[in-house]
């Protein structure tokens, strides 16, 4: 844990609305049960930096022997990000890793040239009522690293810096911002962080990085006198100084952005490619379903079913 003094605004105002280049509202799906709100991709907004999903999952409630199956299903060309507000998911993937991940700690899969994992809630969290609620997005991955093999990491919450400043916490959950560093192994310049505000504090957005972002989580934000309320997220013009307010009840936020990728990125179901061509041969490598000599593996421990591509029949 640590206090740094950069994380004090250096000056009074909190910005004005022209510094905000894309305000989004995320779009809400019901997975059956289970509510997510997508705010990137949007059709303003592909990406904030390398970041290129993003979705906030639930908040939602289970009765006993209920939780979240998300079956076995493969990734090219991104990291995934998994951060938990509360509750827990047992991570399994084809690399043999079985993680649980608890609030506050974060799972980092590098999918590099492909990997298969699933996430669901572990048997013992099913013995009881219990909630869920997190965010999870994906980081685009730079073109030198798309076909690099696979990895993943998870780091406690113990592990991620923490700073604190007057009326906020923030802890740093990749890359750099005001003068911290998180361990996880990304492979371009990002930041991610969570920031809980008290009422009228105030944060300065990083200003070494290219794009910058909040996406406000609960409460509200002051920008220019302007208040926006949870499940916005609003881009900011790169090079401005920006300084957010917390609004009368306070504010968490999560901050992203950092460089933007040498080209563009191409989206097919839960690939990510610098070119189509990738992502058609991703595509065929998955219907071929071949997990014993193909491209694509199931993680161990739960390889009984899968998730097909679109429209294609599958276990």
């Amino acid at each position: 844990m640590s206090w740094m003094p950069d994380i004090e605004p250096k000056c009074p105002s909190a910005g004005s609305l022209n510094d905000i280049k894309t305000l989004i509202i995320p779009r809400a799906r019901d997975l059956g049960g289970f509510e997510v709100r997508r705010a990137l991709p949007a059709p303003k907004r592909q990406m904030v930096g390398p970041f290129i999903f993003f979705d906030q999952m639930g908040p939602a409630e289970f009765l006993k022997d209920e939780g979240i199956d998300v079956r076995p299903h493969p990734h090219i060309g991104l990291a995934t990000v998994t951060y938990l507000y509360q509750g827990e998911f047992q991570h399994r993937d084809s690399l043999g890793t079985n993680q649980i991940i608890r609030s506050g700690a974060v799972n980092w899969m590098v999918a590099g040239n492909g990997v298969t994992h699933s996430e669901r809630t572990s048997s013992l969290t099913r013995q009881n009522k219990h909630s869920m609620l997190g965010i999870q997005t994906w980081v685009a991955l730079p073109e030198a690293y798309e076909d690099k093999p696979a990895s993943f990491e998870h780091h406690s919450e113990e592990a991620l810096p923490m700073l604190k400043g007057e009326g906020k916490e923030v802890r740093l959950i990749l890359g750099t911002a005001w003068g911290e560093r998180a361990p996880v192994q990304t492979f371009s310049e990002m930041f991610y962080a969570d920031a809980v505000l008290q009422p009228g504090a105030k944060i300065p957005l990083p200003d070494d990085h290219e794009d910058r972002g909040i996406y406000v989580m609960s409460g509200s934000v002051i920008i220019a006198g302007e208040t926006f309320d949870a499940g916005r997220m609003m881009v900011f013009r790169p090079g401005d100084t920006i300084t957010v307010v917390a609004g009368e009840t306070g504010t968490r936020l999560m901050l992203l952005g950092g460089e933007t990728l040498n080209g563009p990125r191409y989206i097919s179901w839960n690939f990510v490619a610098s070119s189509q061509e990738k992502l058609e041969a991703a595509k065929q490598a998955w219907v071929e379903a071949d997990f014993e000599n193909g491209r694509f593996r199931l993680p161990p421990g739960d390889d009984a079913e899968y998730i097909p591509f679109p429209g294609q029949l599958g276990k």
